[in-house]
């Protein structure tokens, strides 16, 4: 499932290729779960003529402002995807949501359908936004947070707390198998069981991980990476958490994997200790 930087790499994608392009078609799989429990009517009629002014991201969200008051809101799911294409694109059977310009056409791709689209039109942010946590590089995510938010959940494996998006918003398990071993700090202890140095490091380690991660994945500023993952160095555990036979870049022990929590966890064993 996409996470925090590949959200805001596919936010990019739209944005650098179509803002200031006014939106001339919209196709929509009307019947398809993305997309049937919008207003397909509405959402055309405010949307053709409207430029993209802008966009952003919050945790796996993306939103997308035409015109004044128009805003479209995506989530990926498990296997969503936003496309640039030229604007003579024809949709197949998986492109859910096509929006023309005379330049492109901004498609959302998603072959097992568990992503969504939004579709708000008012001057108010929609609620479907506005609920979203207080981003991991927010000011509001503070190191007495987390550590309120561990306490309440002291019996619960770290490595699930972690995928909580409601103190934990964009980080996903990938994410997660990152920041514990940048940590030092086994995926299968509990949350209440981590000393107060070690919530200190596992909140650094979440800045770090979110701001590293978005900088290899998304770029810096106007810059795209030509594909995902092309920028991430091989320090990280990231490219070698996969497969079997993959090794620490720190100690070089094997790599352990198992589900913790209901989700595939990677870790050093050497490195991140069972305590």
């Amino acid at each position: 499932m996409p996470e925090l930087a590949e959200v805001e790499f596919y936010r990019k994608r739209w944005a650098l290729a179509a803002t200031g392009e006014r939106v001339t078609r919209v196709e929509l799989n009307a019947d398809k779960r993305p997309v049937r429990h919008i207003a397909i009517r509405d959402a055309r009629r405010v949307l053709i003529g409207a430029k993209l002014v802008s966009s952003e991201t919050a945790a796996k969200q993306m939103l997308f402002r035409f015109g004044a008051d128009a805003r479209l809101g995506v989530h990926l799911g498990m296997t969503g995807e936003l496309i640039v294409a030229p604007s003579d694109f024809a949709p197949g059977r998986h492109d859910h949501l096509v929006l023309f310009t005379r330049q492109h056409a901004l498609v959302f791709r998603d072959p097992r359908m568990f992503g969504r689209i939004e579709f708000h039109d008012g001057p108010e942010e929609p609620s479907w936004w506005t609920r979203i946590a207080p981003p991991v590089l927010s000011p509001a995510f503070t190191r007495e947070a987390v550590g309120d938010f561990l306490r309440r959940r002291a019996r619960s494996p770290i490595k699930a707390v972690l995928l909580m998006q409601h103190r934990f918003p964009g980080i996903g398990n990938w994410m997660a198998d990152e920041i514990l071993w940048r940590a030092a700090i086994h995926p299968a202890r509990t949350a209440g069981a981590l000393s107060p140095d070690e919530v200190a490091t596992l909140w650094r380690a979440c800045r770090t991980v979110a701001r590293q991660a978005l900088d290899a994945i998304a770029g810096r500023g106007n810059q795209l990476p030509a594909d995902l993952n092309v920028g991430i160095p091989r320090s990280w555990l990231f490219l070698h958490r996969w497969s079997d036979g993959g090794r620490c870049p720190r100690t070089g022990a094997l790599l352990r994997r198992d589900t913790i929590g209901g989700r595939t966890s990677c870790w050093s064993p050497g490195r991140q200790r069972l305590q």
